[in-house]
């Protein structure tokens, strides 16, 4: 990269989209400069993240870090005087579904004043330009599929999702209240898998929230069964939700596990999306702000959604292993299915998921085989 590589300062850049998003900046040109809290990212040696240490690693080029919290205003200014940025990645916020029901003003207070407080720093320092790490969450129960995005949005079931819709809101009233802002907001579907060096990947602290982290740690022997809730759902083999993470057993009518297993998001009939397809749109991101775009609002899926026990079998393919499941029932407000319409990425950014379920599991396999306890 010659002297003038654009900076782009990415939020939450240690966690695992984030990651693997830093990684493509680096082998596109671009000079990442990453904020984390640690709140979701293991420490490594030298002062980085573990995550980041390896994407150094990967690239053999060095990271620029600075361990930061984004609620921090006075810290944030600081930061925003020392570096001139042309854009930012926002990743950063607490993420977990199942939690933020149970702690709604933590989610509240971290995903949107730290959103406020990054906003009015960009606005302060003239930088204008912001891809947002949304999520297919905003779309609550869906009316059509599959879900393209003129979907309507807002009748989310949880706090996490609300803070991602809201958040969209407010960048959405800025672009319209000013004509230079530009921003794309990004609407993760189900990221999976890992970067094919197996060197970085997803590492979730303590009980796994999501479906395929969990059917990784089962096929590695860190946890004894997958247990899936119902099979009476509207899907293929009927199987809706797997249960990972979230309410403990007695609060489940009729459970008969013990409480090594928790309760988790629903999984129905989902669209997983390879994490280095994702990083990849998020580059494509970058490169629409440049065309003065305004607000644009783009789904990052690949538009098949699998079931779970498909995941499962897919997951067995990938590692030779077989994994342990048993189904209990059906739990309420769990969604049957929900997957993307993704063509306008492809039309306006050039952009289309390029691995399949093989790849995406074989990839995570790898990382799990090399990682078998995270970073």
């Amino acid at each position: 990269a010659g002297a003038m590589a654009e900076k782009i300062l990415v939020t939450g850049g240690a966690g695992y989209i984030g990651s693997h998003c830093v990684l493509e900046l680096l082998q596109a040109g671009y000079v990442p400069v990453v904020i984390d809290n640690f709140h979701n990212a293991i420490r490594g040696s030298e002062e980085l993240p573990e995550s980041l240490r390896r994407v150094q690693e990967i690239v053999q080029q060095p990271v620029l870090f600075q361990e930061l919290d984004i609620t921090d205003e006075a810290a944030l200014q600081e930061l925003f005087r020392k570096h001139r940025f042309s854009a930012v990645m926002h990743f950063a916020g607490l993420k977990a579904v199942g939690e933020s029901v149970q702690k709604p003003l933590e989610y509240y207070r971290v995903n949107l004043t730290g959103t406020i407080r990054l906003l009015e720093t960009m606005k302060a320092h003239g930088v204008r330009n912001i891809v947002f790490s949304s999520s297919a969450t905003v779309y609550g129960d869906p009316k059509y599929l599959p879900l393209d995005e003129k979907h309507p949005v807002g009748g989310c079931t949880n706090p996490y999702g609300k803070s991602k819709f809201f958040i969209e809101e407010m960048i959405r009233d800025l672009c319209k209240a000013e004509r230079d802002w530009n921003a794309v907001l990004l609407r993760y579907f189900n990221p999976i898998g890992a970067h094919e060096s197996g060197m970085i990947g997803e590492d979730p602290q303590g009980i796994p929230n999501n479906l395929m982290p969990y059917v990784a740690q089962v096929a590695v022997g860190r946890r004894e069964f997958l247990s899936v809730f119902g099979n009476d759902y509207k899907t293929d083999d009927g199987t809706g939700a797997s249960r990972d993470g979230g309410i403990s057993d007695s609060q489940i009518p009729g459970s008969t596990l013990g409480s090594a297993l928790t309760l988790c998001v629903p999984t129905g009939v989902r669209d997983y999306i390879h994490v280095v397809d994702l990083a990849k749109g998020h580059i494509a991101a970058l490169k629409k702000l440049k065309e003065n775009c305004g607000c644009k609002i783009y789904n990052l899926g690949t538009g098949t959604g699998y079931s779970v026990l498909q995941m499962v079998r897919a997951m067995e393919k990938a590692s030779g292993r077989e994994i342990k499941y048993q189904i209990t029932a059906r739990r309420e407000g769990d969604v049957a299915s929900c997957y993307a319409d993704p063509a306008l990425a492809e039309r306006e950014l050039g952009w289309k998921a390029a691995f399949g379920l093989d790849k995406m599991c074989e990839d995570l396999w790898r990382w799990q085989l090399q990682n078998p306890t995270g970073f």
